[in-house]
């Protein structure tokens, strides 16, 4: 209902844009009137053929709203051909002006409808029930993330497990009772009212198993759903290529390079440059105040490792003392982060100003201009310390085969309060699944985190 209103409310606004525009040609409203009825059926037919509303992509990742932008161009590209075939001169106002507002008020309504989602299910609403299948351990592993993440659709609400010792799995700080072996599963989804079954890791090598499985569910409404382990890989990565009867499953192999990429480029230089431009009375602003607040220079900048290993000098606002570097060594033993990484929640060395700038991540704004320069993009993994790529072990390093950002998934999944496992599996992600829309997305994201900071100190 809100996607009609939207379609309708923006062709309304290209009729009066009509009418303002071009007063003659918008004359006949019966024309007009035509024009705009057969622009929201294709447009609505459109947006509905491409499953945008499809429970697979309501409320998780980006694909919801690439398939709305996705659908909408299509839409207006038939529409534009077919209004020049046939030399409707009213037409250019549906064309310019439906199709941003339309786009724009898609877009927005399907935000506002996954925050209210997203609400929901964190009350327990609107959640598919679930039994996760498999070994123990891999059953702990995948109802863990799931319970972990309220945004994942599902209600753990039992597991299956040839384990007779065993009366629970332990998933973090939950219990997952186990409801039945591996021969039982067809009969529990039956009896607990299951929408989803969660196949895991097997122990031993079962052929057959999710086949017969799959025969086995067939009369209920449960789902199957595997977990993949191809971990880390996006779906638009991977591409089933059946072969007479032979189901196999192609894995696209990264590439770090090419259009793809030059378009990333493209993207940084106008977005950082605009930045600059628009927030530039701030940047003022919080050069006063640091410069008022203690004595010091303005920006403090620090030798960090880009892309492919090549060192530069990253910019940020100076929120420590002078000699924050030095006194860093007497601090070692109050680390309150894991791994390579080294941060101190009540850092006595941080200024008053500097304090505010951390928390809402305002010291990083001059990393616009190492965007623009091209040492740095908008969204890619953290850029570390050279002594901390040092002591990278192998797969870590593939964390600089893009890159780094200004943001990424660490900055708004939390940052310092992530583990060291866990800022190294979300950046390695990142790497080998980036896309434009979800960089869009994380920099809309991180907009939110600044103004409602979460483990930022």
């Amino acid at each position: 209902m809100t996607d009609a209103a939207v379609i309708v409310g923006s062709v309304g606004a290209a009729i009066l844009a009509a009418r303002l525009l071009e007063p003659r040609a918008a004359a006949s409203l019966p024309t007009s009137g035509l024009i705009a009825a057969f622009t929201v059926a294709v447009w609505a037919a459109f947006i509905t053929a491409a499953h945008t509303r499809d429970d697979r992509v309501l409320g998780v990742g980006a694909s919801e709203y690439r398939r709305v932008a996705n659908s909408t161009a299509l839409a207006f590209g038939l529409l534009a051909f077919v209004f020049v075939t046939v030399r409707v001169e009213v037409a250019r106002p549906f064309v310019l002006v439906a199709l941003p507002i339309g786009l724009f008020g898609l877009l927005l309504d399907r935000w506002l409808w996954r925050k209210w989602l997203l609400r929901q299910r964190k009350h327990g609403d609107y959640l598919s029930r679930a039994i996760v299948v498999g070994a123990p351990c891999e059953v702990a592993y995948v109802a863990r993330q799931i319970l972990d993440r309220s945004g994942a659709g599902y209600q753990v609400v039992g597991a299956a497990v040839d384990a007779p010792e065993l009366a629970f799995i332990e998933a973090g700080d939950e219990r997952v009772p186990i409801v039945a072996g591996l021969g039982e599963v067809a009969q529990s989804v039956r009896d607990l009212e299951i929408d989803a079954v969660i196949l895991a890791g097997l122990e031993r090598h079962e052929d057959d198993y999710v086949r017969r499985l799959s025969w086995q569910l067939e009369g209920t409404s449960a789902q199957l759903v595997l977990s993949s382990r191809l971990t880390d890989v996006a779906g638009p990565r991977i591409h089933f290529r059946p072969i007479d009867g032979l189901p196999l499953i192609q894995v696209e192999i990264p590439h770090f390079d090419g259009g793809k990429h030059a378009l990333k480029r493209g993207f940084d230089i106008v977005a950082a440059s605009l930045g600059l431009i628009a927030i530039s009375p701030l940047l003022i602003a919080i050069a006063i105040a640091i410069k008022l607040d203690s004595r010091g220079p303005i920006l403090y900048v620090q030798e960090r490792i880009g892309r492919d290993g090549q060192a530069f000098r990253l910019l940020k606002f100076r929120s420590m003392i002078p000699d924050a570097d030095r006194v860093r060594t007497s601090l070692l033993e109050q680390n309150d982060a894991a791994g390579l990484l080294f941060k101190v929640k009540d850092d006595p060395r941080v200024t008053r100003t500097g304090r505010f700038l951390r928390r809402h991540s305002l010291d990083e704004l001059p990393q616009l201009w190492n965007v623009v320069r091209g040492d740095m993009s908008m969204v890619g993994p953290r850029p570390p310390l050279a002594a901390e790529v040092h002591e990278y072990a192998d797969h870590v390093r593939r964390r600089l085969l893009i890159k780094p950002g200004l943001t990424g998934l660490w900055q708004v999944s939390g940052r310092s309060d992530l583990d060291w496992d866990e800022s190294v599996r979300l950046d390695l992600y990142y790497v080998e699944n980036w896309s434009l829309t979800g960089d869009l997305m994380l920099i809309w994201r991180t907009i939110r985190v600044v103004v409602r900071p979460v483990g930022a100190y």
